[in-house]
């Protein structure tokens, strides 16, 4: 349901938040490998992510890296997809008709639309810091990778 680039570009938010503060950013290779992308799409969605700050905030140079402020913590989830123009996943057509409306709907229209409701609250109620926070509790991922097995 969700694009390529926001499914890597949500990946990419929860994981800097987790990981990166201002006084430690973190460089586009650890992100990319954190979240399992490649290092080149990776920093087409990040040039996303941080125009203007909107979500991301970075600094160029030798010490510079990607992190986010406690004020884009505090943004909800919807800000990154509205970043990367796919904010649209939540209110368009499930079948992606222009004209589906509730005098023209299309043959999923009512099932989804109590569905897309939800998903709607859902990406405007959920912080990224509480993404951050139900990741840190433990077994949630965000990447591909499989897990280290245990040793016994």
């Amino acid at each position: 349901m969700l694009s390529k680039t926001a499914e890597y570009a949500l990946r990419a938010t929860i994981y800097i938040a987790q990981k990166g503060t201002e006084d430690n950013k973190l460089g586009i290779d650890e992100v990319a490998e954190g979240i399992d992308s490649p290092k080149s799409f990776t920093a087409k969605i990040l040039q996303l992510l941080t125009q203007n700050d909107r979500v991301v905030s970075s600094v160029r140079g030798r010490n510079g890296g990607f992190y986010l402020t406690d004020r884009a913590r505090k943004l909800p989830v919807r800000a990154i997809l509205e970043a990367v123009e796919e904010e649209e996943v939540i209110t368009k057509c499930v079948l992606g008709l222009k004209e589906c409306s509730e005098t023209r709907p299309c043959p999923m229209h009512l099932q989804y639309k109590a569905i897309k409701k939800q998903l709607k609250q859902l990406f405007e109620k959920t912080s990224i810091q509480q993404l951050v926070e139900e990741s840190n509790k433990g077994n949630l991922f965000i990447n591909n990778q499989k897990a280290p097995k245990k040793r016994s």
